[in-house]
């Protein structure tokens, strides 16, 4: 699953989750970073910012590195505003994420800002 042409892009915000998670269970940290935009932003909590996609890619590989798997949880409706969507998840934990994604120029969505944890 590391070629990047095989790999499913999103055609919905919706979407961005589900292949994140999809794609950490089988250990494709390149496939995982590639759902965010080159200059994306991940709020790791606890004032961690990491920036760019290579950097994310790190700490995806650090993450998935430590044998820890993602959940699936309950996805809200994303609200869509012409090219930017907010998503929201509520974890099996009961810790909240949210997103922003961008509609690409092919009509796919990547991220531009993760926050693993809202609450």
């Amino acid at each position: 699953m590391n070629d990047e042409t095989s790999r499913e892009p999103a055609r919905d915000p919706q979407d961005l989750e589900r292949l994140l998670i999809a794609r950490q269970w089988v250990g494709d940290v390149d496939g995982m970073a590639a759902l965010f935009e080159p200059d994306a932003v991940v709020d790791g909590g606890e004032g961690q910012l990491t920036r760019g996609r290579q950097a994310i890619r790190a700490l995806f590989a650090e993450i998935t590195a430590t044998g820890r798997k993602f959940a699936s949880g309950d996805r809200r409706p994303a609200v869509i505003n012409g090219d930017l969507a907010l998503t929201s998840t509520k974890l099996p934990d009961g810790t909240i994420t949210t997103e922003v994604a961008r509609r690409q120029s092919d009509e796919t969505w990547l991220w531009v800002i993760d926050r693993f944890s809202v609450a």
